[in-house]
């Protein structure tokens, strides 16, 4: 191979256009599956790359440059290797072949510059490959992504992707230059800035999304598929066609685009102008979530890729996922269209029920669906009735059963505490934030975790702004209310008493056992006694507090306590005292050891 190699370079070297075709199309073929390479040859590879270079810089025929550019691209494979390609010359050339060039700026009337993309080759497949290259050598290297943003690149892409409704470019010039701007505005916040601000990208972007997925709008936030008709007389929605690869593999570069200018939205104050926008945009995610593809694995990434980006629009705009009329055969709530919502509840107790990467694959639709009914009241009504139906099950605890109210309760007791702190939101807000009602349908203790983080362990609080629900309490809760305990949520068996039989002073006994229990862990700082504060939240227990308990206690069951709480200061006392004649002790020795070393 290395002999190979090395005459691949001489005839390079020659110069001659023929010579070097013929010399490069035996390399492309022979490493056209290589993705890995060994160090022995990299000093020849880094010198086939300059030349390669070189050659470009000439006046060749298609053949030729296509030749040179699959070479780069495959040498671009070894991110050890990409130094000759990361050059503000390699990479104006490549960008060049790319169609995606800027020349020099123009100044219009207003004395703006406009940028204009240098494209002067229009083969195709030349344009594939400088771009297969670009985004390999930047995947690989910062510099060469610091390289693309001073060359402006996402002004090029921009400027070629406003053309997205023309048939010169085929699908795979439009994927890459989506996968290139993908790469860059992942790595560089000022690109993302430029591309959200300055080039307008969620517009640009959005339009992109709908003709690649060839959409129609009957009405301002209603999208329909162009050539799917719908039968007014049918009681079935009309069936979307299923979404070819070419179209999804597209989507998706769109969706993580969008997902990367706008992963900030929901943070800020947007205007008239960019909510306009954002609703546009969130019109289309839905139809997104409605649609599917041939291959299930796909549908489920697509999906994925929508519901990110629906997470990052602001609150106000998710208004959209409700909009659509209702019709035949679609889901009706109160007279609203709760496809949408329908779809994301099922999204997400599919992920539940996997349990896999719950953090990555859940939580995105779980939050989207609590923030929703946090602000829409038919959302909210929806969901409860979905995920709190009325209570009839008082035997069991709220965390058994395949309900979905038992899985997300379990989800409340998570080792990940954003996965537990999601699941217990989600149900707080379905309960309109009423700690009793919440109570009602976890227990005390796994909704223990949520009151405390809030400081509602004495219940109160203010519970929000919601409407009134009518009385939901079913004829078996009435029945079983008064027997539930509260912490387990649940109607439990009939425990023995374990101090039946036992006179007054053997009580006593036992709960001074345990008080003295208590108080060594304490002392050994293995536990921390905590209180309930009076603002609901846990605070630490100090020596007033116990005296405080101490008081309130009963005059004939003070008289242990009273004694123990007397001894403690004599205790450290002595303790005290001790430790100061074990220093004395040891810093005499000290003195007498440093003597005798002297």
């Amino acid at each position: 191979i290395n002999m190979d190699l090395n005459a691949i370079i001489e005839s390079m070297e020659t110069s001659d256009q023929d010579a070097a075709l013929m010399a490069l199309q035996t390399y492309n073929k022979k490493m056209t599956r290589c993705f890995t390479f060994t160090t022995d040859e990299e000093e020849q590879r880094e010198r086939l790359g300059e030349l390669v270079l070189g050659f470009l810089e000439r006046d060749l025929q298609p053949s030729c440059q296509l030749a040179c550019l699959e070479t780069i691209r495959i040498l671009s494979r070894d991110k050890n290797n990409v130094a000759p390609f990361i050059t503000h010359t390699a990479m104006q050339t490549l960008s060049r072949h790319a169609g995606i060039a800027i020349s020099n700026g123009n100044v219009d009337c207003e004395g703006s510059v406009v940028l204009v993309p240098f494209a002067e080759n229009p083969d195709l497949e030349v344009i594939v490959e400088a771009l297969k290259s670009i985004c390999n050598i930047c995947l690989h290297n910062k510099v060469a992504v610091q390289v693309g943003q001073d060359l402006q690149l996402i002004v090029g892409i921009a400027e070629r992707l406003k053309q997205c409704g023309e048939d010169q470019w085929n699908h795979y010039v439009r994927f890459f230059d989506l996968r290139l701007m993908f790469l860059l505005t992942a790595q560089r916040v000022a690109m993302r800035t430029q591309l959200l601000r300055e080039l307008r990208g969620v517009s640009l972007l959005s339009n992109h999304l709908d003709a690649t997925l060839g959409l129609y709008w009957p009405d301002t936030f209603e999208v329909g598929r162009a050539g799917v008709e719908v039968d007014p007389d049918s009681e079935e929605p009309a069936e979307l066609p299923p979404l070819s690869r070419e179209k999804i593999e597209r989507a998706m570069e769109i969706l993580k685009i969008l997902f990367n200018i706008t992963y900030d939205a929901n943070r800020r104050e947007v205007d008239e102008e960019e909510a306009a926008a954002f609703r546009h945009l969130g019109a289309i995610l839905r139809h997104c979530l409605m649609s599917s593809t041939d291959a299930q694995d796909d549908t489920e990434e697509f999906h994925s890729h929508s519901l990110n980006l629906l997470g990052n629009l602001p609150l106000s705009c998710l208004d959209v996922l409700l909009m659509p009329k209702v019709q035949q055969g679609s889901i009706e709530y109160m007279g609203v269209n709760m496809d949408a919502v329908n779809m994301l509840l099922e999204y997400m107790e599919k992920r539940l029920d996997r349990g896999k990467k719950l953090k990555e694959t859940m939580l995105p639709s779980l939050n989207l669906l609590t923030e929703s009914a946090r602000i829409h009241r038919e959302t909210r009504k929806f969901l409860r009735m979905k995920v709190l139906p009325p209570l009839r099950d008082v035997k069991n605890l709220p965390e058994v059963g395949n309900a979905l109210r038992n899985k997300l309760v379990r989800l409340m007791t998570n080792i990940d505490t954003d996965v537990k702190n999601c699941a217990a939101e989600f149900l707080f807000v379905l309960c309109k934030e009423s700690v009793s009602r919440f109570i009602k349908y976890t227990g005390y203790g796994n909704a223990a975790g949520l009151l405390a983080a809030r400081g509602l362990l004495r219940g109160g609080g203010n519970p929000g702004v919601y409407s009134e629900d009518e009385d939901s309490d079913t004829e078996e809760y009435r029945e079983a209310k008064s027997q539930i305990n509260p912490v387990t949520g649940r109607v439990e068996d009939e425990q023995p008493n374990p101090m039946e039989g036992m006179t007054e002073e053997q009580k006593e006994l036992e709960a001074m056992k345990l008080v003295n229990m208590f108080d060594k862990l304490s002392r050994s700082n293995i536990i921390q006694p905590m209180m309930l504060g009076s603002d609901g939240s846990m605070t630490q227990m100090n020596s007033g507090d116990l005296r405080r308990m101490r008081d309130q206690i009963p005059q004939g069951q003070q008289l242990h306590l009273q004694t123990q709480l007397r001894l403690e200061p004599q205790q450290e006392q002595q303790e005290h005292q001790k430790e100061q004649q074990d220093q004395q002790q040891q810093q005499g020795s000290g003195s007498e050891d440093e003597g005798e070393v002297e």
